[in-house]
């Protein structure tokens, strides 16, 4: 069995037709507000089936993150890369120096990553870089259990809530500590997670299209006011909708986007100390807040949103909140209201407008717009992020490669902005009020003295927006924003982030995602200008662009000893060593041009290595040949149109005790195949760079009638039975004799060309595949079709026997790689795992491992396990995948969206007040729950084990009439583990992981919940199992509320569980606070002798004197001292 080890190549994985785009690809481990001290943070990454963490001192990969895959029925080592895809990823790091990651996959699952300080920090060194599993199995004492390796494969917390679509955007709850998730699907669901328990809170229904961005809110908290639990929800159907999570409802909605809302972002921007000192050190009870939403659509246009407390969770009355406005009022109000004019009167009665609802949390202010002599796209907003510290915003749009960066100005710099905005206001109404009233406003033309800032207040209020109004009284977003510079990258953006660090002259540093697989680092600091001035210079730091290929991997291949690998894209030829899987060699391939200074970039289609291992041979669409040396990465030969149209293939004979010399043979689609010698190039006296290298000669050409498709010699070391194989454009493939190019073979067949042949090592057999998604086997003898095989749906791209074996692969452009049988015509494995197109692979000369490349711009490494493979279970196997997917399509929640569109389609013919009502009555959150296989079985193992133990009680029961007066007693059951019927019931819940028991419990009938809530009162009677007893009896109640009511005969034990669930639940808690309490005191005790001066003579005392005896230590120790008075 064949098995995904390890992946590499890829720096940062792009959108492609599964995995959407994502606006949370970038994040950095230690990017709370407590991490702008770290100087060197990992930078992590979505890269494909794995997440890489970078350290941007070194611009060097230091971490990769992943899980295994489980395979169903339990093959496999279990050791292997999972096949999914990463689609976002978000970070949290807590006091301890500790992080958790979380990432959406493909798949619909979230997975939570845990890194102890060691492995968070850039300087704990390099961890889990390399995977393999033909080490662990051949060097077992070298790789220990603790070795490095394994921590690319941790287990880590898996969450299911989403359905099969992917998972867009994730975010944690910082304000809370970290121990709450949200994650945004692209089917507009959004789940609400508590870590700590491993399960859903409820699912949040609203948005209809995906969720492209999510924010936590906690508004409030002063003396006036309750906190405002809230979550901020952007998505592609033009909506942004603020949640309530205590009410689990929707609180607001604002529509005014012209199109999609592909980014938001929402943060405090009152939250660093030099603002609180500027405000005269304000007491920290919440009301220090300036929270603002930005938002960005596909018009372009980014607006700006104050985000406030709703009214409705004032705790005063409104008339006591009237009179203590002026004193009492948030510092966040303030922005809106606290402004004097000339006259010396304060405005408090424009605090917001009229209109606006007592639930609204959101008030329009306008929108940015850059200096008039500052270029900016206009095409969709793409990207929103603030700087960790509040001051600083950054804007991408889709296909630009600049940033726009604004500035944040504190709250006095806001208010006297606003100030010079409305004196300039007045001033200009009262000029205009001296004019002739009959001049025409409209064909007045603006002068080069006139006031910039006048037109761009007149700009933004000719802006159309719709249902709002702005008063000029207000804050408005340019008093606020000021545009502060422009990061422009080497090529387009995917993404960017800032980066958690101090900047030396008080500048920030951002790191962007190009499109090209690769990272920069862009670096803004304030510079003084020539006229004194104070200007925001960007310019590039560092770049990490050695990783992997800017474009799709066209061609692959393996040196002799399966040390080396070569890869060839469009621009970029790279030499990788497979062992550690680093890149050590990176050429551009070009040629000089005649008669001008300068070259001209070659694009590679095809590659292979030289005898010897020192050199590549690169084949070019222009139909060059560049011989590249390894060990200096230079080009050392050109062969400049050694074919006169691009060379899509080349094949290498090595060298015989027949034949000494190394030979080459090129396809080109100028329909000739062309024979070339290796020889060593002589000295020459005005260049001797190239002496000793080789150079190719050419000594034969075969004319063919169509274009060469590819070439490939046979494997026999008799030169008299060495054969070429041709496949060429007109769907032939013609057999020439290798020394006399003698005609032997025509095989016809294909529907459409062959794209790729080989021949297996004792020349009997040759497979052909081709764009027909077909692969036919030949008989070398007579040239005959032993079979033709089916299985990929689109073309076949590369084929290679395995060595000494009838068994090869293939790899195909619908992203799979299949293992087949040669001889008994069947296929044994299909490995997925690549996101696009596999182009190539090659296989190695002992058939250890297979290395897979394609246009997701990943190398993918196969590895032989000792794993035995049986082809029934493998169809099994696939058809519980499509058990599940088509499961998944038909659950109950499926279910329920198609008769909530059909009932929004039978309300269309309805009045708009009917259909007011009926959105009002849909529900906006539901169960975070998901069927799965998983969910399924394991409630098939609760009611089997329900079944068990009530067998089990039964002949408890009749041994005891029979023969329980003889004083024997009764061996336990080999069914229960040997334990009690109640006991293995509680054992049972505990074996089903958390996120998925509630799911378990649905499956069961009301028959089988009738014997759970027996052993439940068992179980609660002597105290065990508490917590999760506690859970699934408040579950099961819930969900079988009607069907319990109409059941009088399950009253009883429904009174008596509460009691038991009341007074269990009552004692636990008295413990936890016990314990909390003791806890407390040990912390004291510690802090105060933390700046003690040590004696060590003293005699120690006892820390538990006075707190009780709570538990066996405290006994312990107040014995132990008993003894030494």
């Amino acid at each position: 069995r064949y098995e995904c080890a390890d992946a590499f190549g890829l720096t940062i994985s792009s959108a492609s037709s599964k995995a959407p785009q994502s606006n949370s690809i970038l994040s950095f481990v230690g990017n709370n507000t407590s991490s702008t001290t770290n100087t060197n943070p990992i930078l992590l990454t979505t890269a494909g089936s794995q997440c890489v963490g970078f350290n941007l001192r070194q611009c060097l990969p230091c971490i990769k993150l992943g899980h295994r895959e489980h395979l169903s029925g339990g093959v496999g080592t279990g050791r292997a890369l999972n096949s999914d895809e990463v689609v976002c990823l978000d970070t949290f790091t807590y006091t301890d120096n500790t992080a958790r990651v979380a990432t959406g996959w493909i798949d619909g699952a979230v997975r939570i990553f845990e890194l102890n300080s060691n492995e968070a920090s850039a300087s704990g060194g390099n961890h889990g870089l390399v995977h393999s599993l033909l080490q662990r199995q051949n060097d077992d004492e070298h790789y220990g259990e603790n070795n490095e390796d394994e921590f690319v494969m941790r287990e880590p917390l898996v969450l299911n809530g989403h359905s099969q679509t992917p998972v867009r955007s994730i975010a944690f709850d910082r304000s809370g500590g970290g121990t709450r998730l949200a994650s945004g699907g692209s089917d507009g669901s959004v789940v609400v997670w508590d870590i700590i328990a491993e399960t859903g809170l409820f699912r949040l229904l609203g948005h209809r299209g995906a969720v492209t961005d999510i924010t936590f809110l906690r508004l409030g908290g002063g003396s006036s006011r309750k906190k405002f639990d809230g979550l901020m929800t952007s998505s592609l159907d033009g909506l942004v909708k603020i949640w309530d999570l205590d009410g689990q409802c929707c609180t607001q909605t604002i529509a005014n986007h012209r199109g999609e809302v592909w980014g938001a972002a929402c943060m405090n921007i009152f939250s660093s100390k030099d603002q609180l000192q500027q405000q005269g050190g304000a007491e920290e009870d919440g009301s220090n807040e300036r929270w603002r939403m930005i938002t960005g659509s596909t018009d372009g246009q980014i607006r700006v949103w104050s985000v406030q407390q709703p009214k409705r969770t004032t705790t005063k009355s409104s008339t006591e909140a009237t009179n203590d406005n002026s004193t009492q009022e948030s510092d966040g109000d303030k922005i809106m209201t606290d402004t004097s004019n000339d006259n010396g009167k304060t405005d408090n009665d424009v605090t917001s407008p009229s209109s606006m609802h007592e639930d609204d949390v959101c008030q329009y202010m306008g929108s940015l717009l850059p200096p008039p002599n500052v270029a900016t796209s206009t095409e969709k907003v793409s990207c929103i992020h603030f700087h960790p510290n509040g001051r600083y915003v950054g804007i991408l749009h889709s296909n630009s490669k600049n940033v726009d960066i604004y500035q944040i100005r504190n709250l006095q710099e806001s208010i006297k902005k606003k100030q010079r905005r409305l004196r300039r206001r007045r001033e200009k109404k009262s000029s205009q009020g001296k004019t002739d009233p009959t001049h025409k406003k409209s064909g007045r033309k603006r002068g080069i003295l006139d006031d910039p800032e006048s037109s761009a207040d007149e700009q933004e209020a000719n802006k159309d927006i719709k249902d709002v109004q702005l008063d000029p009284e207000l804050m408005k977003a340019s008093d606020e924003f000021e545009y502060y510079g422009t990061v422009r990258a080497s090529h387009k953006l995917k993404g960017f982030t800032f980066v958690p660090v101090k900047e030396r002259g008080a500048g920030i540093r951002i790191a962007c995602a190009l499109s090209t697989n690769a990272i920069e680092i862009h670096s803004v600091v304030k510079k003084r200008s020539k006229n004194n001035g104070i200007i925001a210079v960007p310019e590039k730091v560092s770049g990490i662009d050695m990783y992997g290929h800017p474009t799709g991997i066209r061609s692959l291949t393996l040196s002799s000893d399966d040390v080396l690998a070569c890869t060839v894209s469009k621009n970029i030829t790279k030499v990788w060593n497979v062992a550690n899987r680093s890149c050590i060699m990176s050429v551009a391939p070009a040629v000089p041009i005649s008669g001008k200074r300068g070259t001209l970039t070659c694009y590679g289609l095809c590659a292979a290595f030289l005898p010897g291992n020192t050199h590549v041979i690169l084949g070019t669409r222009e139909g060059h040949l560049l011989i590249l040396d390894i060990a200096s990465g230079d080009i050392v030969y050109t062969e400049e149109n050694a074919h006169d149209a691009a060379i899509w293939s080349i094949d290498v004979r090595r060298p015989t005790p027949e034949q000494e010399g190394i030979a080459i043979m090129t396809g080109s689609a100028d329909k000739t195949v062309k024979f070339w010698d290796v020889e060593a190039q002589e000295e020459d006296e005005e260049d001797d760079d190239g002496a000793g290298h080789p150079m190719v000669v050419h000594t034969r050409t075969l004319e063919m009638s169509d274009d060469v498709v590819a070439v490939r010699y046979s494997h026999s070391t008799d030169p008299a039975k060495r054969m070429i194989f041709v496949s060429t454009l007109d769907c032939t493939i013609k057999v020439f004799f290798d020394d006399t190019l003698k005609f032997f073979l025509s095989l016809y067949g294909h529907k459409l060309p062959a794209l790729a042949l080989d021949a297996s090592d004792d020349d009997t057999i040759l497979a052909s595949s081709g764009a027909d998604k077909t692969i036919k086997i030949w008989g070398l003898d007579f040239g005959d079709t032993h079979r033709t095989l089916h299985g990929h749906e689109d073309s076949i791209t590369d084929l290679r026997f395995v060595k000494n074996t009838h068994n090869f692969f293939t790899s195909s452009k619908d992203g799979t790689v299949r293992y087949w049988d040669g001889d008994r015509f069947h296929q044994i494995l299909l490995l997925q795992g690549h996101c696009a197109e596999v182009n190539c692979l090659a296989v190695s000369r002992t058939g250890a491992f297979v290395v897979s490349g394609g246009m997701d711009r990943q190398v993918r490494v196969w590895e032989r396990t000792k794993d035995i493979v049986f082809l029934e279970e493998e169809r099994d196997r696939e058809l519980e995948q499509m058990f599940d997917k088509v499961d998944s399509k038909g659950d109950e929640g499926g279910t329920a969206n198609i008769m909530r569109k059909r009932t929004d389609d039978n309300d269309d013919d309805m009045d708009d007040d009917n259909d007011d009502d009926a959105n009002n009555e849909q529900p906006q959150s539901e169960a975070a729950v998901k069927r799965s296989i998983l969910s399924v079985s394991s409630g098939d193992r609760i009611m089997e084990g329900l079944e068990k133990a009530d067998q089990e009680l039964k002949d408890i029961a009749s041994f005891r009439k029979t023969q329980g007066g003889q004083g024997k007693q009764r061996s336990p059951s080999i069914y229960l583990l040997g334990m009690e019927p109640a006991q293995y019931v509680l054992w049972l819940l505990r074996s089903i992981k958390s996120a998925e028991l509630e799911q378990s419990l649905l499956v069961l009938p009301l028959s089988h919940v009738e014997r759970l809530v027996y052993y439940l009162i068992i179980l609660l009677k002597g105290g065990r199992g508490i917590e999760i007893c506690a859970r699934v009896a408040i579950f099961m109640i819930k969900t079988h509320q009607n069907q319990i009511l109409s059941h009088r005969s399950m009253a009883t034990p429904l009174r008596e569980l509460r009691r038991l669930v009341r007074m269990r639940l009552a004692e636990s808690r008295d413990t936890v606070g016990f314990n909390l309490a003791a806890l407390r005191a040990i912390a004291k005790v510690a802090q105060d002798r933390k700046g003690a001066y040590f004696i060590p003579d003293e005699q120690t005392t006892n820390i538990w004197a006075g707190l009780g005896l709570g538990s066996d230590v405290a006994a312990a120790l107040e014995k132990k001292g008993r003894k030494k008075d």
